[in-house]
């Protein structure tokens, strides 16, 4: 019985420092993958749903461009819920070039 339980232990410490491990990398690294992934592929700008053009203003994954904000993102983009949509903005007001968000681009076209 005890052999088990330490056997369980040790088992549940070198889970913990697998997943400490894959969590130390920073968000630069995962906004340089994205940004790596959006150059290598060619993404369509209009999407047919249902018979309905939707028109995308703005991919779903968007790259925040020197001197925008998060108000001018969500007014160009058509998306007002930026900051719910992405966990990863604790401030704001703390938005830097480079930074990746996701937003929901579709404005219908009539």
């Amino acid at each position: 019985m005890a052999e088990k339980i330490s056997w369980n232990c040790a088992l549940f410490v070198a889970l913990m420092f697998v997943l400490s491990i894959c969590e130390s990398g920073t968000n630069d690294e995962f906004n340089l993958q994205i940004q790596n992934m959006l150059l290598e592929n060619d993404f369509s700008s209009n999407i047919n749903v249902n018979n309905n053009m939707y028109n995308k203003v703005c991919d779903e994954i968007y790259v925040v461009g020197e001197g925008e904000t998060l108000q001018t993102i969500s007014e160009k983009c058509g998306d007002p819920y930026i900051v719910e949509e992405n966990p990863h903005i604790h401030d704001p007001d703390d938005v830097f070039p480079g930074l990746v968000i996701k937003i929901n681009p579709f404005i219908v076209v009539s």
